[in-house]
């Protein structure tokens, strides 16, 4: 497995999209592991977690040994996506964290709804 793996609930329609669209738009050079967190692989993965990012119920993104969560996750997605997506890397960071989680945990709270 690379080092480069994002964890995401296979169970919700929207995080399955989620996973079409980051096959779909992957840059060439990018190697992107997609693992769902209810599968044996994914809860292996989570269990290498610190024990506060174990008990959280999100999107997890592991590059390089490091682990990203929520909004901090999606945004460093990016940096595996075409050029075209790529490029809003920086701005997406100008977005002072409070906020950019909080609309992440709004769009959590309803995201099986939205499938």
């Amino acid at each position: 497995m690379g080092s480069d793996t994002v964890l995401i609930d296979g169970h919700c329609d929207m995080c399955n999209r989620l996973a079409k669209f980051l096959r779909r738009h992957q840059s060439d050079k990018s190697e992107l592991n997609i693992v769902a967190i209810e599968s044996e692989e994914g809860q292996a993965i989570i269990q290498t977690f610190s024990e506060r990012h174990q008990s959280m119920d999100t999107v997890y993104y592991r590059r390089s040994g490091h682990v990203y969560v929520r909004s901090g996750a999606a945004i460093r997605l990016l940096l595996t996506m075409k050029w075209y997506l790529s490029m809003w890397f920086p701005f997406a960071w100008l977005v002072p964290s409070p906020l950019r989680d909080g609309v992440y945990w709004c769009v959590s709270k309803v995201r099986h709804k939205l499938g």
